[in-house]
């Protein structure tokens, strides 16, 4: 297969990996790590080595420092006073418990050196993100193991690859020089170098971005190639301080003041799934069977380890004093798959070494991979079970987040609390959600994606977005905010204050709005005349003896608005999708006011 071929097959099948994993709610590490298994020792399809050649080692460093850069722009200061104490010791205490335990186990079960059992156990102490995320989807445990669990993976990201950072340079500073004093020199250096270079480069770009420098359409270009040349120009000057370098640089945008990093961490996202899909099937790809059965049964003996010592006694030290119940304790210590930087920071470290010649270098990648597929199998295919096993598992439902606090956002919330649908009202004024509290809805007072929001709302619960405010712009802005969140077709706006004839001069396009809701007809002050007017939101269930059609007849003037299938999926009236309720849905309509259902 000609290179060309195989550099077309690397990226769609890293897109066919991430559609997969999508469809079926589980991390796409998994299916990346054994695209690469098949493509590469099993197969022989895929060298990367021949591939890439010299390139090789720049690719996966260059793509683990966009990494790195983007998990480092998440980590703000003031994220350890507010997600809880718990948190808090996780990422602090609870990483030397993990490290130290996964050291000693590595050292005595797989026969690596004190140094190289140190240098795993800082890499094994991050989670990551992209694979707590997917897996809280399926889990869905109750809102504050949730908390608990995405921002350990967010905060613990950049903290545990910089550990693991400044412990492979004190390795190959140790390596590389003789003598005590000079040992300590070089290191030294190489932190001085890597945090000199973040810093000048993160202020500078800061600046440039703060005072409107550099055009909004280049603000993501910028970032890039400022990431690649930081870690180049840093690795350049003193080896091994790159990844230092990008992320500081992360960690210092996030924190400066008046500088909006939003959209650029959007983009990171977005490239990080790509750089992603690319290069875990690569570095799978290069893992060697032999080194995989060298280690054998040691590599699955570090996973229990890891799995039954060391997390739930990182999970019982950081959480003392806490009102988390043992039951919650124990879901928090059950979940912790290692992902993304663990795979990718431990190949760096693992060709570096090997170029120095360091001896058992050669098992970190295998024995890394081992551990990650171990945990996000593990725990993927158990962790809900045991989830409704402790009886903490949120019953399956597809709840609704709706923006605006109306009378007719209260009475379609009203109404999904009749038939047991959870259902959320966010609203910036305080008096808009009177009415709402009043009748017992769950509120949300502030933007629903503000940062505030963002440290604070869970969204877990919730499968749509209805964005049912007087203001059409800010309901575009909300669909867009959560168009990643719920996907494209989940997200409803109802339609401007327009006549039909101007309404296409004023409705955003379908990519950068949600659906609009139940026609160009229904606004919201068309519904906010009909409640005047007494009409009321009212339920019947569509089967075989009343058909959809027969509802139609027996209610003329009747606004059909969603239904809720028997599986309890949602489907929603739009432009372009009228509702077609099957047999046993319940429809919601709205019911003039001189309306009477036909029995």
């Amino acid at each position: 297969m000609s290179s060309l071929l195989l550099l077309g097959l690397i990226g769609l099948l890293g897109f066919a990996c991430q559609w997969l994993a999508a469809w079926v709610r589980l991390p796409a590490i998994l299916f990346l790590l054994l695209t690469g298994i098949l493509l590469g020792p099993v197969t022989g399809t895929l060298d990367p080595d021949a591939l890439f050649g010299d390139l090789l080692f720049p690719y996966i460093s260059l793509s683990v420092a966009v990494i790195l850069f983007e998990g480092a722009l998440t980590l703000r200061r003031n994220q350890l006073s507010s997600i809880g104490r718990p948190v808090r010791n996780m990422v602090t205490i609870g990483v030397v418990i993990n490290g130290l335990i996964v050291a000693v186990a590595t050292h005595y079960l797989v026969g690596l050196s004190w140094l190289l059992s140190f240098l795993f156990g800082a890499i094994m102490v991050v989670t990551g993100p992209t694979v707590i995320m997917p897996m809280l989807k399926t889990v869905r445990p109750n809102p504050r193991i949730a908390d608990v669990l995405r921002w350990e993976g967010i905060v613990i990201d950049p903290i545990g690859a910089l550990i693991a950072v400044l412990f492979f340079e004190w390795i190959v500073v140790q390596q590389s020089t003789s003598g005590f004093g000079t040992v300590f020199y070089v290191f030294g250096a190489t932190v001085l170098t890597g945090l000199l270079i973040g810093l000048i480069l993160g202020y500078l770009f800061g600046l440039l971005l703060r005072n409107h420098h550099i055009p909004e359409a280049l603000h993501n270009f910028a970032s890039l190639s400022l990431v690649c040349f930081a870690y180049a120009l840093s690795d350049t000057i003193t080896h091994e301080s790159g990844l230092l370098a990008v992320t500081v640089m992360g960690m210092l945008l996030a924190n400066m003041r008046d500088v909006h990093v939003h959209s650029i961490l959007d983009f990171k996202e977005d490239l990080t799934v790509v750089f992603i899909s690319g290069l875990f099937i690569v570095l799978a790809a290069r893992l060697d069977f032999a080194a995989l059965s060298a280690i054998g049964l040691s590599a699955f003996a570090v996973l229990l380890v890891m799995q039954f010592i060391a997390r739930p006694l990182k999970v019982a030290a950081s959480f003392i004093g806490s009102d988390f119940s043992w039951r919650e304790r124990a879901m928090v210590a059950w979940i912790g798959p290692r992902g993304i930087v663990a795979a990718a920071v431990s190949a760096v470290f693992a060709l570096r070494l090997q170029e120095l010649g360091f001896e058992g270098a050669e098992s970190i990648v295998p024995l890394a991979f081992m551990i990650i597929i171990g945990t996000v199998v593990l725990q993927s295919l158990t962790a809900r079970s045991v989830a409704k096993l402790l009886d903490v598992a949120q019953p399956e439902t597809h709840g609704v987040l709706i923006v605006g606090a109306n009378p007719f956002s209260i009475q379609i919330a009203e109404a999904l609390k009749k038939e047991n649908v959870e259902s959320l009202i966010c609203d910036t004024n305080w008096d808009s959600l009177s009415a709402a509290r009043l009748a017992g809805l769950n509120t949300y007072y502030g933007n629903p994606s503000s940062d505030h929001a963002g440290y604070h709302l869970d969204i877990a619960p919730y499968g749509s977005l209805l964005g049912l405010s007087n203001h059409h712009e800010y309901n575009v802005t909300q669909a867009a905010r959560f168009r990643g969140e719920f996907g494209g077709n989940q997200v409803y706006v109802l339609a401007p204050n327009q006549s039909p004839d101007r309404l296409h001069k004023h409705i955003a396009s379908a990519q950068n709005s949600g659906r609009i809701l139940f026609g160009t007809e229904h606004t919201y002050l068309s519904f906010k005349k009909l409640l005047n007017d007494g009409a009321g939101i009212r339920i019947t269930e569509v089967n075989e003896n009343y058909s959809f059609a027969r509802w139609r007849e027996d209610n003329p003037g009747a606004i059909a608005l969603f239904c809720i299938e028997p599986d309890g999926d949602m489907e929603f009236e739009t432009i372009n999708t009228p509702l077609d309720p099957a047999d046993g849905s319940k429809l919601f309509y709205v019911s003039p006011a001189n309306n009477e259902e036909a029995a």
